[in-house]
């Protein structure tokens, strides 16, 4: 059996210790550092040969520099004779340009996916991927998790008994569903259109929701528009509680602040795939980890073990 070697990025070396410490594995030192003329150098500071690398690193702001430093860091285990190369990357910002939706637009989502290749990666580890398709961006092996047994069990410790489970748009339907089945609760959607990238519009909400205890669900929140938007005819259509959850929770330019706010919303809870960005704190805020999760999955990858089947019983 190949040696493990597990190494982070700069983005979130906290959720690498920590899955590290799920592993039982130390988490090997690289060493990041700038050129006077702003370019970036990484060096993986363990042995990679012919070892089996794992490099943690979310696309988090500033995703740009994250990204090169991945890169990087892929070429350099590629260069070190590493036997196979694992980009664990909780949160793949770039899989929101996932199509053309708009003339001469770059597709941003298989550019990265063809640069992470490009460099070294033979295997990608994922979580709540923006759009399923993107998986098909990469013409190497991509593992995709979810969080929604994470987000279950937490929900679980409350009465679900008149609990709607809401989308706010579509497109994240059947990922709601999916979640109100592990509750065993209803699902609703909301209809959204949207005009930029912090305008929307919700016009109706598909689903029973007066006198019920919302939990709305969405994969990421960066700006909070449209879960801000979403409260607006929640409210209108008389929901007793609200509840907020995502896996990226991502608060962009004060989100969780403005969110935190609205007094109808008891909770907010997300993952720590993202750091939390400085400042940005709540007491209506919870952050479960992810850290097991992808600890187990790095463990059935090393071992050749179906990755799959940690969905299979979704009470587990």
């Amino acid at each position: 059996m190949r040696e493990i070697a597990v190494f982070s990025g700069s983005a979130h070396p906290g959720l690498a210790a920590e899955v590290c410490a799920h592993l039982g594995v130390p988490l090997s030192p690289a060493r990041v550092s700038r050129f006077a003329n702003d370019c970036l150098e990484v060096q993986l500071q363990a042995n990679c040969r012919e070892r089996d690398v794992y490099l943690i690193q979310p696309l988090v702001a500033p995703v740009q520099e994250h990204l090169v430093e991945l890169l990087l860091m892929c070429d350099a285990a590629r260069g070190a004779s590493a036997s196979r190369i694992t980009v664990v990357m909780p949160h793949y910002s770039y899989a929101r340009s996932d199509k053309k939706d708009a003339p001469r637009i770059s597709i941003g989502g298989r550019l990265v996916a063809d640069l992470l290749v490009a460099s070294g990666a033979s295997r990608v580890l994922a979580m709540t991927l923006h759009s399923p398709q993107v998986h098909g961006f990469f013409s190497v092996p991509v593992d995709h998790l979810n969080a929604l047994r994470e987000l279950a069990e937490h929900f679980r410790r409350y009465d679900l008994s008149r609990t709607t489970v809401v989308s706010p748009d579509l497109g994240n339907a059947k990922e709601a569903a999916a979640f109100a089945r592990l509750l065993g609760v209803q699902v609703a959607a909301g209809a959204k259109q949207r005009f930029s990238d912090d305008r929307v519009q919700i016009s109706s909400v598909i689903g029973e929701i007066a006198g019920r205890d919302v939990i709305v669900l969405d994969d990421e929140i960066a700006k909070g528009s449209t879960v801000l938007e979403l409260l607006d005819r929640l409210r209108e259509l008389g929901a007793r509680t609200i509840r907020i959850a995502c896996t990226h929770g991502l608060f962009a330019a004060g989100a969780l602040k403005r969110l935190s706010a609205e007094p109808d919303v008891l909770e907010i809870v997300c993952t720590n795939t993202v750091p939390v960005p400085d400042g940005e704190r709540s007491e209506k805020l919870k952050v479960l980890s992810i850290a097991p999760a992808l600890a187990e999955a790095v463990r059935r990858i090393h071992n050749g073990e179906s990755v799959s089947a940690l969905f299979e019983n979704p009470h587990s």
